[in-house]
């Protein structure tokens, strides 16, 4: 397989996050306590010489946690050349959701300078306050065109706002007038979590994937494709299982044309809004071994291999990290699919020569 590897699905913090205190206060400050979301500073168990950043929501739930020193250059390379992948795009771990323009220039300017230091490795996403402000279409556009990242970042949601709503339509016009995809990472829980709060994995696997799940649903049935029709969204953690729901949300007419129940209980526009998901859905991996084979060979037979990225989620779990690409190759799909899921697909997706 010659087609080089590209994870779609870099986390990226700066360097000096723990060691700049204005830049550590800009960003604890940033996550709005006033809507029962916390952050707090602790050093790392077993590790009292490190520190992490815990974010709680609502208080005492852990559902993030970033740690000093996993974010750094050189290690980060070192990692990718055990893991086998030639070059990252880079995108925020959640904190997007809460950045104000900004910080969001700052954190824009130190991608681009770490970006630099290995420019055949890495490439970006662009972060800004997604409400269309002039100001903030200024920066998103000093970022494609000055600083060259390859697309820009969103949350699956703001606040109780999913990316259909009207608030977001400037935003999402001016990305598609740029001509490069919006990629959309997942927020830790979804607008209704509190079923889920109690239990560890549901809150922190499990609730992203309802996140993505409304998300990419929302984004489809809300008629967002018919108004942007350019735009292309990409969103990690597979859509939140998405291939899963495809026949059950979009459900294909029976070949039995004669059979019909007296009432009609679902929008009869399956083939338009399957073609919607295929032409406008991008869907990453963030961690191919969490899903499983069977999961992962019923994920491409269903969005087809041309919808689906790799990515990795580095520094989540490590094993994954290392693991993804030969999980990947494990997998009973064809070469060709393979290639387009490794690395084929990011770099049309991305314009990454």
């Amino acid at each position: 397989m010659n087609t080089p590897v590209i994870d779609a699905n870099m986390h990226w913090l700066p360097e000096d996050l723990f060691s700049n205190e204005r830049l550590l206060e800009a960003f604890t400050g940033a996550v709005p306590r006033q809507y029962g979301i916390h952050a707090k500073l602790t050093p790392i168990p077993g590790d009292p010489g490190k520190r992490q950043i815990i974010i709680e929501q609502p208080e005492g739930y852990e559902v993030l946690n970033y740690a000093e020193n996993q974010y750094s250059h050189e290690g980060r390379l070192a990692d990718m050349d055990k893991a086998g992948i030639d070059r990252a795009v880079f995108r925020m771990p959640c904190w997007q959701e809460w950045l104000d323009l900004d910080t969001c220039k700052l954190v824009n300017d130190a991608m681009a300078a770490h970006i630099r230091r290995s420019p055949t490795r890495f490439a970006a996403l662009a972060i800004v306050p997604p409400w269309g402000t002039r100001e903030s279409v200024r920066e998103m556009e000093r970022c494609i065109k000055e600083l060259g990242f390859s697309g820009v970042q969103m949350a699956a949601h703001y606040g109780n706002l999913y990316l259909d709503d009207m608030a977001f339509r400037p935003h999402l016009k001016a990305v598609a007038a740029l001509g490069v995809p919006a990629v959309v990472h997942h927020t830790p829980l979804p607008v209704d979590f509190a079923s889920i709060v109690p239990y560890t994995n549901q809150r922190r696997q499990y609730g992203r994937c309802v996140a993505q799940a409304t998300a990419v649903g929302r984004e489809i049935f809300s008629g967002l494709f018919d108004d942007v029709p350019d735009l292309i969204l990409s969103h990690s953690m597979l859509g939140g299982g998405f291939f899963a729901f495809v026949d059950m949300l979009f459900p294909p007419k029976s070949a039995q044309a004669e059979l019909h129940d007296e009432v009609d209980r679902f929008e009869s526009q399956g083939g338009r809004l399957r073609e919607q998901l295929r032409r406008n859905i991008r869907f990453d991996i963030s961690g191919a071994p969490q899903w499983g084979k069977a999961q992962l060979e019923c994920a491409v037979k269903v969005l087809g291999a041309n919808s689906i990225l790799y990515g990795g989620s580095y520094p989540i779990r490590r094993d994954w990290f290392l693991e993804g690409v030969s999980y990947i190759q494990s997998l009973d799909i064809s070469e060709s699919d393979k290639g387009a899921i490794l690395g084929g697909n990011a770099a049309e997706l991305f314009r990454l020569a």
